[in-house]
C-alpha cells in the first residue's frame, strides 16, 4: 500500500473544503442519502481522485452490476483506470431457485456470513488504500436484527482499521426503520439530500452529521450533480476572508450623482438601488459598472429579471456598449435563471468572479430574482449578509436592485434588506405638469456625508441627466407631490427617451 497520510482527499470539488482536507485515513465513513442524491457519483469521484495517485481502489458493489457502475462513469466522462478494481458481490445461483429459497442451508445467517467472507477475501486480495461498500442496506436485510447488523458493522470496522484503508460505506436510508447504528460505530458521517420545491429542478444539499477529532464546516452547502461528477459549493463565511485595501472614492461618471453621494460612493461598499418597476434601477447600476471599466478595472453584472439581448440593445441606445465591454474583456455579465440555481451556488459564482476575475465592481439585479431562488426569507437575509460582507473584505464595489410593489403611493419591498447596505439610493415616479417625472435620493451612507435633497433625473439617449434639487414640491418620496412653488422642470425635455 502507499505511504500513510493525514487524509484522503475525496476529488469532489468544494466537499475538501468542508471536511477541511478530506477524509481521515485508516477510518471508516459513512454517505448517506436517499436514491439519486449522488453517493454513487461522489464515491466514483473518491476513488478516482485516489487512483491518480497511485493508490489501489476497490468498488465493492451488494446492489449495481460491473456494467452499470462503468456505464455511470462513463455518463461523467470518468475513466476507472487499472488501480480501480470492481467486485460485483453476487449471491449463489441456488438463491435463485425458488426452491431453494426457503432452505435451512441458505439461512440469513449463512448469506451474512458468506457475505462479509467475500468481502474479506476481495480486500486481502487486492489490498487496496481505498475501499467503497455499496450498499449497506444489503447487509442490513441480511442481518435481520439490529444487534445482528451493529455487530456485523462493527466487525468490519475493526477488521478495515488493522488494514490501513480508508473505507466509505454507502447506505441508500431504504430500511423502514431509520437506523442510527452505524452513525455511532463510524469515524464520520455524510448526509446527503434532495429537495423539491413547488416549481424549478431539484436542490441537493449535503451536511457533515459527524467527524471525530477534526474541524469541519458545519450546516448545509448547495451541491449539483453534472457531467463529470458532483460538485459541492461550501457554505460562505465572510470572516475567513479579508483583504488590504485603500477606502478610496470613487465616481460614478456624472457630477449630479456624485454630488448626491458627497462625491461618490467608497471602495469596499455595497449600494441599494430601490424603487418601483421601472424607475431605472438597473441603468443606474450599469453607470457605475461603465464608471468602473473607465478606471481600467473589471466589473460582472448578474441579471435574473432581463434578457440579455434586451438589455444589450437598450444600453446601447444610451451609449453604453455592453457587448463591446465583454468582448474586451473588461465585463463578465450572466443570464440566471433563479429556478434552476440555488442560493449557494450563485454565491459561488459571484466569488469566483471576484478571486479569479479579480472583478471589482459586482452589479445583482435584482434582489427579487434572488429571493426566488430562495423562498425563506430568514435564509436570504443571511445568504446576502455573507456575501456582501465578503465583496467588501475584498474591496469590490457591490449594487443590487430591489423592485418595490407598485408605482405610487404606499409601496413595499418584497423582503428588507435596506440595512445591510451601506448606501441606499431611493427612486420615485412623481407626477406634475401632466408628465410622469422621476426622483432620485440618498437615505443613507454609512461612510461618510451626502446631500439630502432630492434631484429629478432623466433617461435619454446620452444615458441619465440629473438636475438641480427639487424645493417646489412636498412628498415627492411617497409619490404623491404637492406643487409649493415655481412648475418649472429641473432637466431639459431634450433627449429625453421616457419609454426606457
Amino acid at each position: 500500500m502507499q505511504e500513510t497520510k493525514s487524509k484522503a482527499m475525496t476529488g469532489v470539488e468544494g466537499l475538501d473544503d468542508v471536511l477541511s482536507g478530506g477524509l481521515s485515513r485508516r477510518h471508516v465513513f459513512l454517505l448517506e442519502g436517499s436514491p439519486g442524491t449522488g453517493k454513487t457519483t461522489i464515491s466514483l469521484q473518491f476513488l478516482i481522485e485516489g487512483a491518480n495517485r497511485g493508490e489501489r481502489c476497490l468498488y465493492i458493489s451488494l446492489s449495481e452490476s460491473e456494467e452499470e457502475l462503468r456505464d455511470s462513469a462513463a455518463s461523467h466522462g470518468m475513466e476507472l483506470n487499472e488501480n480501480i478494481e470492481i467486485f460485483e458481490l453476487v449471491p449463489p445461483e441456488s438463491l435463485l431457485d425458488a426452491d431453494q429459497q426457503q432452505s435451512l442451508l441458505y439461512s440469513s445467517d449463512l448469506e451474512l456470513g458468506e457475505t462479509t467472507r467475500l468481502i474479506f477475501d476481495a480486500f486481502e486480495r487486492i489490498k487496496p488504500d481505498r475501499v467503497v461498500i455499496d450498499s449497506l442496506s444489503e447487509i442490513r436485510l441480511l442481518a435481520q436484527s439490529s444487534l445482528r447488523y451493529r455487530r456485523q458493522i462493527l466487525a468490519m470496522k475493526h477488521y478495515f482499521s488493522k488494514s490501513g484503508a480508508t473505507v466509505l460505506l454507502l447506505d441508500d436510508l431504504t430500511a423502514d426503520i431509520l437506523d442510527k447504528t452505524v452513525h455511532s460505530v463510524v469515524h464520520g458521517v455524510i448526509h446527503l439530500e434532495e429537495l423539491s420545491p413547488n416549481y424549478g429542478s431539484e436542490r441537493r444539499r449535503v451536511k457533515v452529521l459527524k467527524y471525530r477529532g477534526q474541524a469541519y464546516r458545519g450546516g448545509y452547502h448547495d451541491f449539483v450533480i453534472r457531467t463529470g461528477g458532483v460538485a459541492v459549493f461550501p457554505r460562505l463565511r465572510a470572516i475567513e476572508h479579508k483583504t488590504s485595501f485603500t477606502r478610496e472614492t470613487l465616481s460614478s461618471g456624472i457630477t449630479g450623482l456624485d454630488g448626491l453621494l458627497g462625491g461618490g460612493v467608497n471602495r469596499g461598499s455595497s449600494t441599494l438601488l430601490i424603487g418601483p418597476a421601472g424607475t431605472g434601477k438597473s441603468i443606474f447600476g450599469i453607470q457605475f459598472v461603465e464608471a468602473a471599466i473607465k478606471r481600467g478595472e473589471k466589473a460582472a453584472v448578474f441579471v435574473f429579471d432581463e434578457e440579455l439581448g434586451l438589455l444589450f440593445e437598450r444600453m446601447k441606445l444610451m451609449g453604453i456598449d455592453l457587448k463591446q465591454m465583454q468582448t474586451d474583456g473588461h465585463l463578465y455579465i450572466e443570464q440566471l435563471d433563479a429556478a434552476e440555481l440555488s442560493p449557494g451556488e450563485f454565491a459561488q459564482r459571484v466569488r469566483d468572479q471576484v478571486a479569479t476575475y479579480d472583478a471589482k465592481t459586482v452589479l445583482i439585479d435584482s434582489i427579487n430574482g434572488y429571493q426566488a431562488a430562495m423562498p425563506e426569507e430568514n435564509a436570504l437575509i443571511l445568504h446576502m449578509h455573507e456575501l456582501l460582507q465578503f465583496l467588501n473584505r475584498q474591496g469590490a464595489n457591490t449594487f443590487l436592485t430591489v423592485a418595490q410593489h407598485g408605482l405610487v403611493g404606499d409601496m413595499k419591498s418584497p423582503v428588507d434588506v435596506t440595512y445591510l447596505a451601506d448606501t441606499v439610493i431611493l427612486l420615485r415616479y412623481f407626477e406634475a405638469t401632466g408628465r410622469v417625472r422621476r426622483a432620485v435620493s440618498v437615505i443613507k451612507k454609512r461612510t461618510g456625508l451626502h446631500e439630502d435633497t432630492i434631484r429629478e433625473y432623466r433617461i435619454g439617449d446620452k444615458g441619465l441627466t440629473l438636475g438641480e434639487p427639487l424645493s417646489t414640491f412636498q412628498g415627492v418620496l411617497r409619490g404623491v407631490p404637492v406643487l409649493t412653488g415655481d412648475n418649472s422642470m429641473t432637466v431639459p425635455l431634450e433627449g429625453s427617451t421616457e419609454n426606457f
